[in-house]
């Protein structure tokens, strides 16, 4: 038997999935093939019943493009890495340019 917190990250996983997957225009049946596995696990992980692999977390992520942080914000209790990922969204809000220059400023304090 699964634990609340289990079903608690298989159904926000699949609901992450899913949104990326339709904002993508990709149907399951082309994840399925991309991913290598059955149309109906991809079904049963967007319905949240279904545990991710940590492989297949991975390759969801690479072929979605899908950012750890979309992953693990909603599922992240600890402050400091709170803090961290609403740093990193803000950052990638951000056109190159002004990544590459909060980097650049980054390198510098970390070398005072």
């Amino acid at each position: 038997m699964k634990s609340d917190k289990k079903i608690d990250i298989d159904r926000i996983l699949g609901k992450i999935f899913k949104e990326y997957r339709t904002k993508n225009k990709l149907t399951q049946e082309q994840i399925a093939e991309e991913l290598e596995i059955s149309v109906k696990y991809i079904s049963r992980i967007e319905n949240g019943t279904g545990g991710v692999k940590v492989e297949t977390l991975v390759n969801y992520m690479n072929i979605l493009s899908i950012s750890p942080n979309v992953i693990f914000e909603k599922l992240i209790e600890n402050d400091t890495l709170k803090r961290q990922i609403e740093l990193s969204k803000k950052i990638n809000e951000l056109p190159k340019d002004k990544i590459d220059f909060i980097v650049s400023i980054v390198d510098l304090i970390k070398n005072l």
